[in-house]
């Protein structure tokens, strides 16, 4: 009996010789596969019989001309892409929440691989409607899965076998970290200025010796008007950067600069 793969004319209908994943038929494929070990210096083995290309993954099935008749076949369920998502940071507004994941190919004994099962969610926190309190409270709890620099949570889940029990699990973990930081433990109530994240130049003891000196300089004023002052502004500035951000030659500059010019020196 003539094989197939001899018969088949030069226009054959490739997608109705391979209609979905198979493995290698040698009397299908019309073309001088090999694959082996070489024996004896020769070429590797021929396709027929070879026990090396059936026990592989092939794509045979997804030729272009494959590809280009599922995606006709999908476009009456598709919709339009939104003309108002124009742009990355309108899809970044509408849609905060990115969950990542990624497919393997290789040649194995499993078309499956483990780590297709891992999930990373990521999401800025200023997205969040979360108030200055419940902000703080959820980037000390998230530890080091929060980006000061980029202003991104990412939380990694592969504990689960299935990638979207892993989705489930992530959005479950964002979810109880919203809802546990808005909560207010009695604890909290006794955190003194020592204990707060950042510092604070707001009701600081900076705040008010630099109030008495102005007070004793300038003759007076409001409290209100006096921390309006551009140059006053600035100082709070410089020493809150000073404070949260470390000593640097930037930090070190500015502060000089607005000790300076508050002290008209």
């Amino acid at each position: 009996m003539t094989p197939r793969s001899e018969s088949m004319p030069l226009d054959v209908d490739w997608t109705a010789v391979y209609p979905a994943a198979a493995s290698f038929k040698p009397n299908t494929v019309p073309l001088p596969v090999r694959m082996g070990f070489p024996v004896k210096g020769g070429i590797p083995p021929d396709k027929k019989g070879n026990l090396e290309l059936i026990k592989i993954p092939n794509f045979l099935h997804l030729t272009p001309t494959a590809i280009k008749k599922h995606c006709e076949a999908l476009k009456p369920f598709c919709t339009e892409w939104p003309s108002a998502l124009d742009t990355d940071a309108k899809c970044d507004q509408f849609f905060p929440v990115k969950l990542e994941s990624t497919d393997y190919v290789s040649a194995s004994l499993s078309i499956r691989n483990p780590a297709a099962r891992v999930v990373h969610l990521k999401v800025k926190i200023s997205s969040l409607n979360l108030d200055d309190h419940a902000r703080k409270k959820m980037i000390k709890l998230l530890g080091d899965r929060y980006c000061k620099e980029t202003d991104v949570i990412t939380i990694k889940t592969d504990n689960c076998p299935l990638r979207q029990q892993n989705k489930d699990y992530a959005m479950y973990l964002l979810t109880v970290l919203y809802h546990e930081s808005w909560k207010t433990e009695a604890w909290e109530a006794e955190k003194t200025r020592a204990d707060m994240e950042e510092y604070s130049w707001d009701g600081s003891r900076s705040q008010k010796n630099l109030l008495h000196l102005l007070e004793r300089r300038d003759g007076g004023g409001g409290e209100e008007e006096l921390l309006g002052r551009s140059d006053v502004q600035e100082y709070k500035e410089s020493v809150t950067r000073l404070k949260n951000h470390g000593e640097s030659e930037s930090t070190v500059e500015q502060y000089k600069d607005a000790v300076k010019k508050l002290l008209q020196l």
